[in-house]
This record gives C-alpha cells, structure tokens and sequence, in this order.
C-alpha cells in the first residue's frame, strides 16, 4: 500500500497563480466603454453640464495604455502580482479623476470604487488587496471635499447635506472590507477544495498504478515461463551430455552456471507468481482479507492492533479490490495508530443489508472544535514531527481518506468515545450490494 507520507510530503498548498493580461485588459476595455457611455447619456440625453473634454482626456489615456499593452504583450502574457495590483491602482486613480471631475462622492458612480478591489481579493495576494483598499480609502476621503459640482439641472441644482456624505463615504469603507474579505474567504476555500482534490487524483492514480504493476508482475512472470522453461530443459541435457562424454572443464563449468542461473530465474518467477496470485487486481477479496492487508504494515509500531470480525448468519462480503478502499481504510487507520496511546480496535460485522467496518483508538479524541469539520482540507491539529518523522500534518490524510471512501458508495462519520473513555471512532458504512460490486 502506497505510504501517505510519499504523497503529502509535498505541500498541495500552492500560491495563487498569476493573472493573464488578457483578463484585466478586457475588464478595463469594459469600464472605458461603460464611462464614455454614461458621459454620452448624461451629456446628450439628460442636457447635464459635464465637463467632457477632461473626461474624455482620461478616459483616453485609460484606453491608450490598453492599447500600448496590447501591442506590447501577448494575450496569454501572465502578470507578476504586483503588475497586476499597479493596473488595478490605475483603474482606482482613473475612476478618482472622472469622480473628481463629475462631483466626487455625489456620483452614484463612486461605488465603482469597490470593483478593482474585490477583482484583488479573488486573483491577487492579501497584502496587495490591502494596500489597493487603502488607495481607495485615500481617494474616497479626497473626494468628500474637493471635487467639481455634480452636473446636474442648472435651474435646481442638487445639494446633499454633509452629514449624507459621510454616511456615502462610510457605507464605501464598510461594503469594500466586508465584500473584500467574503470575496478572499470564498476563493481560498475553492482553491484548498481543488488543490486537495488534486491530491486525491493524485494518490487514487498511483495506487492504481501500483496495482497495475501487479498484474503486469503476474503476466510477465507467465510469458517468461515457457522459454525459460526450454532454457532449462535444453541446459539439462546440456549437463547430461558433459557428464557422458568429457568437455572441456570451461565448457562444462559454463553449462553448470547456465543451468543454475535458470533454476534460479524460474525460482523467482514462481514467487512473482505467488504474490500476485494472492493480490492481484482481478481477484476478488472478501472483508476479513480487506482488513487484514489494511492492518499488517502497522502492526510494527508498538501499538496493540485488536482485529475482531463477527460472523453473520449471512456469507462474508467479497468485494473487488479496489485501491480507494484499501488506501481509504489504511488511512484511517495509519491516524488511529498515529494518535493512539496503546490500542487501536478494528470491528467489522455485515448482514444481508450493510458492511461496517469500526476503527477505535484509546488517543485523545477530535477536538470539539474539528469534530464536525473533520474531513474538510488542510484542517489538521498536528505539528510538524509529531508522527516520528518530519513530515509536517498537512490536513489533507482524512479528507483524501474520505473523499476516495465516498467514491465507493461509503459513508464516514467520526465520533468520540463515550465518557470515562477516551478516543476517537471512525465508523465506515456501505450499502452491501455496493461493497461487493465497488468495494
């Protein structure tokens, strides 16, 4: 069975990656088009006074750096972060400068403000997110007192009280931190979700490799029989042959090593033949063969590991074996063995409905603060060495335990030990029909 430390000693946690040029420029290209629009509409179709050559002075500039990055660039080019966040800081002083021009924070415009933050808090690091939600504070602030009046009718100019403009500029402050972090949370809990899941691919498809190599052990260990076979027969005679009429004393030490050398490769072919006949991918293995293949690799770590498999009135459980069984079920195991202080239990009983297998360790138990987020990725409570070695506890054993188990028609559920007892219960569930068919 494939060790869970080969897999995680990697950390699965990677950093954002960086975003495409394309990307942004057509988010500015869309707010170019959308500010000559709403100048064009409040112009021509409201009759309001607006400055229009200084819009369209900025709004020029805007759409000449889209071009000279066009020009400049690929599509596909990728920007560094703090490329990114400059661009994004270029939108915010932008909009700052029509803003300034068309009555600061009186424009309901201004909330536009939050969109190259919260593009920031989806795509870029934390601290460039923070430094961009403070050039807007800056610019908002600026703007609460020195801007050009808002166009508007000249007959009946429109007059907001101050104490309305500061509840404008609060609500921008408030929206943008509590919209920035909600937009951060959500896009770092999809990226662990994908990058843990990644992971799990990633274990499933060596352990399906591994059992792939099995069965190639077994077919090659059956092609190579038959020649070697001739090999041996003909060396044989060979031997024969030097024994009734004498040979050079080369020539017969050279047939004697010939004929040895192939008892030894059919030797090793018939143990080849023997593991494979025990283990391979197309046999079927019934529930206490399961348990005890998951068991053995752990029996060496000075933890009592009790096996008990009660008999049902019904026949055991054959099921294939499958590699996410069998790399679920040891991983729940490896962390009963891992946090227990002596003994680790493992029951399983059937009947005509269900197959359950129960792992008990006498360890401290979940926390009470994990135990219903228990399964979820990179949540895990030990430190860096605590297993013996220096694999730090990435979070990601159970969740990938889980995930594979799932696949496979289980259900998981995990609980602590009633009191006076200490210790955790993982309790794994399948539907019979499924276990003997997935399983």
């Amino acid at each position: 069975m494939l060790v869970m430390g080969d897999t995680l000693n990697s950390d699965f946690r990677h950093p954002r990656p960086d975003v495409r040029l394309h990307t942004i420029l057509r988010l500015r290209w869309l707010a170019v088009l959308g500010q000559l629009a709403a100048i064009f509409i409040v112009a021509q179709g409201l009759n309001f006074d607006v400055p229009i050559i200084p819009c369209l002075t900025v709004i020029g500039l805007s759409a000449g750096l889209n071009i000279a990055l066009q020009l400049a660039f690929a599509p596909t080019h990728r920007l560094d972060p703090v490329f990114a966040a400059a661009l994004l800081a270029m939108n915010i002083a932008e909009l700052a400068a029509l803003l300034l021009l068309t009555g600061g924070l009186q424009n309901p415009f201004s909330f536009l403000f939050l969109a190259p933050v919260l593009i920031s808090a989806t795509a870029l690091p934390t601290r460039y997110t923070v430094a961009l939600g403070l050039l807007v504070a800056v610019f908002t602030s600026i703007l609460g007192f020195f801007h050009l009046p808002l166009p508007w009718n000249g007959d009946e100019p429109l007059v907001l009280p101050r104490t309305y403009m500061i509840g404008v500029w609060l609500s921008i402050m408030l929206v943008l931190g509590v919209t920035s972090l909600y937009a951060f949370q959500v896009t770092e809990e999809a990226r662990k979700l994908s990058d843990a899941l990644a992971a799990t691919e990633l274990v499933l498809t060596r352990e399906q490799h591994l059992t792939q190599i099995d069965g190639l052990a077994a077919a090659a260990a059956h092609e190579l029989g038959t020649p070697l076979s001739t090999i041996f027969l003909i060396s044989n005679e060979l031997q024969k042959a030097a024994q009734a009429r004498p040979l050079d004393p080369q020539v017969a030490s050279d047939v004697k090593v010939i004929r040895e050398q192939a008892q030894r490769c059919r030797d090793i072919l018939a143990k080849i033949t023997q593991l494979s006949s025990s283990g391979a991918p197309f046999d079927n293995m019934d529930l206490s063969n399961l348990i005890e293949e998951v068991v053995a690799p752990h029996r060496e770590f000075g933890i009592d590991i009790k096996v008990h498999v009660a008999t049902a009135d019904t026949p055991e459980p054959v099921g294939l074996r499958n590699p996410a069984v069998l790399y679920g079920v040891g991983n729940i195991l490896e962390n009963a063995v891992d946090f227990a202080r002596g003994t680790v239990e493992v029951n399983a009983w059937w009947d005509s409905e269900r197959v359950e297998i129960i792992v008990t360790d006498d360890g401290p138990g979940i926390p009470p603060d994990m135990i219903k987020r228990i399964g979820e990725p990179y949540l895990s409570r030990r430190p860096s060495g605590e297993d013996g070695g220096n694999r730090p506890g990435l979070g990601l054993g159970v969740f990938i335990a889980r995930t594979l188990l799932d696949r496979t028609g289980a259900r998981v559920q995990f609980a602590n030990r009633t009191f006076p007892d200490h210790g955790a219960i993982v309790t794994i569930t399948w539907p019979r029909n499924r276990f003997e068919t997935v399983g």
